[in-house]
């Protein structure tokens, strides 16, 4: 199986998009979704190892990564990129798999065209978002953001999460990065995230739990053991909300489970695909 992975871009509704693909042709499509102020080669281990069984795309949402900055950050507006997106490469009975606000976009997503989700997989998120978890979120984001090497970047990264995977620390944070003009460094995404002036919007959590009950897909719900975001109470009740939904528990990882157990999130991602 040759692990060749290509950079594409789309314009979809205005806007320039990148994603990256990991081929495999007459596979069926895995499309991922990274996590607020992620990008899409935080994904790049995970797609290479599902990549035998999957032709993966991972999006760089609106605002993130190499995709154009945008006026409107909401789920709906991110929903429908995704919706121009797999429409645009014929994309049909696809798994979804979302981490965060990826992972609410799926299953917001899932909810609204169940007829093109065949299963989706939710990563550390719920309708209701644990206090801890975006107070920490808030601080991270507002914290300094320029920085004089992207060494410097990597040892704040490293200090604001102690549990993450070293390699995946810095495939995620050194491409989370771009030069500025007087030789400094700061993140790719936009500053508007950072900054407050475009928030990332947050939805109403009655909506969310009435999409919740709209999801036809067989789903898998993954929670990180330690995470501060997705509360074990709110995961008990999407557990019930959604029809049949599978529920699998990281140890030791925290919100982020991708960047934290690697192998840990690959297998529960694997038993149920």
């Amino acid at each position: 199986m040759s692990h060749n992975v290509c950079d594409r871009s789309a314009m979809l509704g205005g806007l320039r998009f990148h994603y990256r693909e990991w081929p495999n042709p007459g596979a069926q499509a895995l499309v991922l979704l990274h996590g607020f102020t992620g990008h899409s080669r935080s994904w790049d281990s995970f797609a290479t190892a599902m990549q035998a069984n999957y032709h993966v795309y991972a999006l760089d949402q609106r605002g993130h990564g190499d995709s154009d900055w945008a006026e409107d950050y909401s789920a709906e507006a991110m929903v429908e990129d995704v919706q121009r997106w797999v429409t645009a490469l014929g994309l049909k009975k696809f798994v979804l798999l979302g981490l965060s606000m990826g992972g609410r976009n799926a299953y917001q997503f899932a909810a609204t065209h169940p007829e093109e989700v065949e299963r989706l997989v939710i990563v550390d998120i719920g309708p209701e978002i644990a206090s801890a978890g975006s107070n920490r979120i808030l601080t991270g984001v507002q914290a300094s953001d320029v920085f004089a090497s992207p060494e410097e970047a990597l040892e704040r990264a490293r200090a604001a999460n102690a549990r993450a995977d070293e390699a995946e620390q810095v495939n995620r944070t050194l491409n989370n990065l771009m030069l500025r003009e007087d030789g400094t460094w700061t993140f790719r995404y936009d500053k508007g995230l950072r900054d407050g002036s475009r928030p990332l919007a947050r939805p109403d959590a009655g909506d969310g739990w009435a999409l919740l009950g709209k999801i036809t897909a067989p789903t898998l719900l993954i929670r990180g053991e330690l995470s501060d975001v997705l509360d074990e109470g709110v995961a008990e009740r999407m557990r019930k909300e959604i029809a049949g939904c599978k529920f699998a528990v990281v140890p030791a990882a925290g919100h982020s489970i991708p960047l934290e157990s690697p192998k840990g999130f690959l297998e529960a991602v694997r038993t149920f695909l």
